[in-house]
């Protein structure tokens, strides 16, 4: 039997009780390690909530993904914090340096320095932009507070982003597993664009 066979005869209280802690834990780890597909997580969760739940279920997801991002961007900057006041650093601040190149750190400083919190929310949508911005907040030496009061907004602007892209991927395919994969195609082809487009301008430029 497959999975989604699995998913069908499970009860929907049973998927609740196991999905959204699922939910949750994912965003967490992929908050804290940035390599899990949060954007994905969050728009299949959406999905599959479109076709197989009650309508007050999409608020739980958002509830559960917003909350769950904005715990893990707490903790890994409290973490980078921490490495950033100890003389040998830390593993976490080491792995923020990695996944922050120079030149998007100092963008991401002076957009800092023009807009201040209001780049928090713009880095959370856009894919690949958190991380060197919340490097530029530590940089600054933002107290925990200031970055979490910037980053509320940030994780609930990037939760229901992902949850109505989720909702049109349910949306457009009458079973769940087609309406889960337009989502994940959906975030994945919303996540590379800018990847690709920096790609084409840089060889158009030096062309």
């Amino acid at each position: 039997m497959s999975l989604l066979a699995i998913a069908e005869v499970v009860p929907p209280e049973t998927q609740q009780a196991v999905g959204y802690p699922s939910l949750f834990l994912l965003v967490v780890l992929g908050a804290l390690v940035p390599v899990v597909p949060t954007g994905a997580v969050v728009s299949s969760a959406a999905a599959l909530a479109f076709h197989h739940s009650a309508p007050q279920s999409q608020l739980y997801v958002f509830a559960v993904a917003a909350l769950a991002a904005f715990l893990g961007d707490s903790m890994l900057y409290w973490l980078g914090a921490r490495g950033l006041r100890s003389k040998n650093g830390s593993r976490w601040l080491k792995a923020i340096r990695e996944r922050a190149p120079q030149e998007r750190l100092e963008q991401a400083q002076d957009k800092l320095h023009e807009h201040n919190v209001t780049v928090l929310v713009l880095s959370r949508l856009v894919p690949a932009g958190r991380i060197p911005v919340m490097l530029a907040c530590l940089l600054a030496k933002w107290p925990l507070r200031r970055f979490a009061r910037g980053n509320l907004p940030a994780c609930l602007a990037w939760a229901v982003t992902y949850q109505l892209i989720g909702i049109l991927g349910g949306s457009l395919f009458p079973e769940p597993w087609e309406g889960v994969v337009a989502a994940v195609a959906l975030t994945v082809l919303i996540s590379v664009t800018p990847a690709l487009w920096r790609r084409m301008r840089a060889r158009f430029s030096t062309g």
